[in-house]
């Protein structure tokens, strides 16, 4: 069992003049970092003795990837997972989570028609960890939070995070909503793949009430997931600069670009939820100097 670091630190932060709080859920541990400890936690704390294989799919670097790698690695169990395509580049220069799952033996399947393996020995895991096991633990980030709010006597709360597939955002008010209700606690986030349309439809796959769903934000102009953007390239340099703390490079720029563009949101307490995921910032910042070499990370 990988030894967690729980409940996760909360400091204040101070970032273009407004203060913030900070759940530093990146702490938690170097493997199960942020969100894929709090998506994964279930899978960690539990024995599985019929079970020999993770079956999984997404992107050659995601982070959850990596870290369900590393999960099968220490059941003892194979993992298989499934990607559109892997870009030469990558499968020249093996680098950040591909290099990693590589490294555990992660058993790569390209462009195959049959993914989904029917089989009492295999534990098949949606993309990002989207699926109703990952309430567990993100019911526990609720409590951790809720415990920290009556300690530190703050009566209403705003908090922030950026999502892929939107399961810890949603689980999260669902979990406030049912532990403290009526809930003085609101989740906001915003869509960092597709659009918000698709990531409601996120929500209502896991949880078809909608009194449950948390507030979606989002910024005018059109953001397509993994391209590279000079703004957050900017405000990723920004953040590290003002508080010293190193954020991911794929999630977090969205995140906060959005929070600062939604200033309603500053006129409660906010905390915003570090979800981890550092280990994917080798791959991007090498393709962020190679686009801006004259915008300086030092």
């Amino acid at each position: 069992m990988a030894q967690l670091n729980l409940p996760s630190p909360i400091q204040t932060v101070t970032f273009e003049n407004h203060t913030f709080y900070l759940k530093r859920d990146d702490l938690i541990h170097p493997d199960f970092s942020g969100n894929k400890a709090r998506k994964f936690h279930y899978f960690l704390t539990h024995d599985f003795p019929h079970i020999n294989k993770i079956v999984s799919y997404g992107s050659a670097q995601s982070n959850a990837m990596y870290s369900l790698s590393v999960l099968a690695k220490m059941k003892g169990w194979q993992f298989e997972y499934y990607v559109d395509h892997i870009a030469d580049y990558l499968k020249e220069n093996p680098q950040g989570n591909y290099k990693e799952a590589i490294e555990n033996n992660t058993v790569f399947k390209v462009n195959s028609e049959e993914l989904r393996v029917k089989s009492d020995n295999v534990l098949f895991i949606e993309e990002g960890g989207r699926q109703s096991e990952a309430e567990y633990g993100i019911k526990l980030l609720a409590e951790e939070i809720l415990d920290w709010q009556k300690e530190n006597n703050i009566k209403e709360l705003n908090v922030f995070l950026p999502s892929g597939t939107g399961t810890t955002a949603l689980y999260l008010q669902k979990s406030f909503s049912i532990i403290h209700h009526p809930s003085s606690i609101k989740v906001f986030t915003t869509p960092c793949v597709g659009d918000s349309d698709y990531l409601k439809k996120q929500f209502t796959m896991l949880e078809a009430d909608e009194n449950y769903h948390p507030t979606i934000l989002s910024l005018p102009k059109k953001h397509h997931f993994g391209k590279l953007y000079r703004e957050n390239y900017e405000i990723w340099l920004k953040l590290q600069q003002q508080t010293g703390i190193v954020f991911d490079l794929l999630y977090d720029p969205l995140g906060w670009r959005t929070l600062l563009a939604h200033s309603e949101l500053l006129c409660k307490p906010l905390l915003y939820i570090h979800q981890g995921g550092l280990l994917g910032n080798e791959s991007m910042l090498l393709r962020y100097m190679r686009k801006f070499p004259h915008i300086s990370s030092e």
